[in-house]
């Protein structure tokens, strides 16, 4: 046999033990010119294989069950293949749509009249009426107080000078002359007696002589009903409650008083005289 040389032998060693075998199994390896038999094992004594190593590194991943495929989508109703089917607006549209409000706004104020403001003694009388309004209500249909509406005031007050008296000197006044009714005593339904359903305040201190022509023209001439084209209230509507009403022009610029007993210039208008003092009954 050959000799095995002593440096292979002691590499031989080396790699053994670096890789955990021992070095000194290379010792009791046979010598160099010694049979290299190993005993062979017994067989009451069964060979013994070593434990399996655990693998080396991370442990192996599991691959996750597949999801369970989703259910089929229900079909669209037909109201909505419909809806879908619609043709769009074009988003150029949209700003024009959008100004479809202000031209229609534009359009209907193009077409509606314009409604008459009313000026003069009647424009004046509407605002004052508020100072009414709570005890003859908001359309003169009455409360507290008589009712104008449906010519109830004109069968009380024939004349716009009673009415403009009572006005002025309210219930007080007329009491304090034993005057009771300040209008037509001989009114048809009975006449209107100072104070039956409220005591009427004297305006006299409260309004100016032109805004109690103005109120009064507003009670006989908007609530009132009367027609100023008509024969019977024509002249009156000229004298007093026009736009150009001499009276209110007069009354309103200081040169007439109608309190006083004298109408000065103002007789050419061959209007009766609105006394200091209550009289009974319409002229």
């Amino acid at each position: 046999m050959t000799e095995i040389p002593e440096h292979l032998l002691k590499r031989s060693r080396e790699r053994r033990a670096a890789i955990g075998k021992g070095g000194d199994e290379g010792d009791n390896a046979p010598a160099a010119g010694e049979s290299a038999q190993t005993p062979a094992p017994s067989a009451a004594t069964p060979a013994t294989q070593p434990a399996a190593a655990p693998p080396a590194g991370p442990p192996p991943r599991t691959v996750a069950p597949e999801p369970a495929a989703p259910p089929p989508p229900q079909p669209d109703p037909p109201y909505v293949v419909a809806a879908k089917r619609r043709k769009r607006i074009p988003f150029w549209a949209m700003a024009t749509l959008s100004l479809m409000p202000i031209w229609a706004f534009i359009y209907v104020r193009s077409v509606t009249d314009t409604p008459e403001v009313a000026e003069g003694p009647l424009g004046l009388g509407e605002e004052i009426y508020s100072n009414c309004a709570s005890c003859h209500g908001g359309d003169g249909g009455g409360g507290v107080g008589y009712a104008f509406s449906g010519g109830e005031v004109l069968l009380s007050y024939p004349q716009i000078e009673d009415q403009i008296r009572y006005v002025y000197y309210g219930t007080e006044g007329y009491n304090a002359t034993g005057v009771e009714v300040p209008g037509n005593p001989d009114r048809p339904g009975g006449p209107h007696v100072t104070g039956a359903l409220g005591v009427m305040p004297a305006f006299g201190g409260q309004l100016t002589p032109y805004q109690i022509i103005g109120v009064v023209c507003h009670e006989r001439y908007t609530l009132g009903g009367a027609d100023p084209t008509s024969e019977e209230f024509a002249d009156e509507f000229a004298t007093w409650c026009s736009e150009d009403s001499p009276v209110f022009e007069a009354v309103q610029s200081g040169t007439y008083d109608y309190t006083n007993e004298s109408l000065g210039e103002m007789a050419d208008f061959d209007i009766t005289p609105v006394g200091p003092v209550p009289i009974e009954g319409s002229p």
